[in-house]
């Protein structure tokens, strides 16, 4: 590439400070630094981790930055050291690294790594390093990746090579948003065929969860959103009930426990609400029902009463539905090339990056599933 070793002015969303409108910018892209990879961003789906950072977290160090983390694009150059990754690979970065040296890494407990922003920056996320500057200042990289930018750094062990037959506008959702779903079912809640699931919250995460549910075999799938319009789409995705709470005037536990005998064999908040999680806890038979927590928040304290645990529920979190994501994101490529795993159903709105803040209005507003902006052209 001709661009490589040099700086690269290019166009990209700028979010200059907190509850703003994203600003259209151009910026510099440094080159890769050893082991660093320069990436050609095509597409990249809206995330509400995207809207929590600037209009829930708003931690004061964490602005200005480029915001973004659900993307995909093509290598445009690498520093030294990389040995794995060539200009012209299809790629995915990755908000969550896989160094594979750490003990985290070298664990099967966990796809947690000890390198990256997020092993101690969860409240800016972000690291203070970046690669970024615009009108002379220095812009942060969100979650390691900054995806709403038409080029971008990211370490090597936060990028999978992926599949070059992969479409980039479809495959860019594994991201985040439906590898997060998807793996809290499969590989968090780990559920059995022929169970009953819950799952709380019908954005792009929660369909991902109902489609991890049913590939799981489980043999009813119960949808809750307060959305009705959501019901047609989880049916898609395999969910077998719907249940708008707002339709009850009892909690959302105690109509559950009455459509199962006693609850559900597994739950799943994917709302980010910690009074949701309690009612997904609550909604969970006693002896060895299990509800898992995927809704990103780090704003307020949860509560349950002891005797919900001490009954026999389990209550665990998810972070990037336990993938390694090195390992997981190609191998979840290859199941949705092989038409195992679907990603074009989530996807409701085609936009342009010079839209970002008409897309971060839909998924305000709960009238989207997903919208994919288009970064730049292959």
């Amino acid at each position: 590439m001709a661009t490589a070793g040099k700086v690269i002015k290019c166009r990209a969303a700028v979010a200059w400070e907190p509850s703003k409108p994203l600003v259209m910018e151009e910026i510099e892209v440094a080159p890769p630094q050893a082991h660093e990879i320069r990436i050609k961003i095509v597409a990249t789906g809206v995330c509400h981790t995207d809207l929590y950072h600037l209009f829930e977290g708003k931690h004061k160090d964490g602005f200005p930055c480029v915001l973004g983390h659900e993307g995909a694009g093509i290598v445009e150059s690498v520093g030294s050291e990389v040995t794995k990754f060539n200009p012209g690979d299809k790629v995915i970065p990755l908000f969550i690294s896989q160094c594979g040296q750490c003990r985290f890494c070298k664990s099967p407990k966990t796809n947690l790594c000890e390198k990256g922003w997020a092993s101690d920056r969860y409240d800016v996320m972000s690291e203070s390093d970046t690669r970024f500057t615009c009108k002379g200042k220095k812009v942060l990289q969100f979650m390691g990746t900054s995806t709403f930018s038409e080029y971008t750094v990211v370490n090597e062990i936060a990028v999978a090579k992926i599949h070059p037959s992969a479409p980039l506008d479809k495959v860019c959702l594994l991201g985040c948003g439906v590898a997060t779903g998807y793996g809290a079912a499969l590989n968090t809640a780990k559920v059995e065929p022929g169970s009953t699931c819950a799952v709380f919250g019908l954005g792009a995460v929660g369909l991902a969860a109902v489609m991890g549910c049913k590939n799981a075999g489980a043999k009813r799938i119960i949808a809750i959103d307060i959305n009705p319009a959501k019901y047609e789409k989880a049916k898609v995705f395999g969910a077998t009930e719907f249940v708008n709470p707002k339709d009850h005037n009892k909690p959302i536990s105690q109509v559950l426990s009455e459509m199962t005998n006693g609850g559900v064999d597994f739950s799943l908040e994917c709302v980010g609400s910690v009074a949701v999680m309690r009612s997904a806890l609550e909604s969970c038979v006693k002896g060895w029902g299990v509800s898992v927590l995927v809704g990103w928040t780090d704003m307020d304290d949860f509560a349950a009463r002891p005797i919900q645990l001490i009954a026999g529920r389990t209550w665990k979190g998810s972070l990037f539905g336990g993938f390694k994501s090195k390992d997981g994101v190609p191998q979840l490529v290859n199941e949705y090339l092989e038409k195992k795993v679907k990603l074009d159903e989530f996807v409701t709105h085609n936009m342009t990056l010079d839209q970002v803040n008409d897309a971060i209005q839909l998924m305000k507003t709960g009238d989207c599933i997903r919208s994919v902006l288009s970064v730049s052209l292959q």
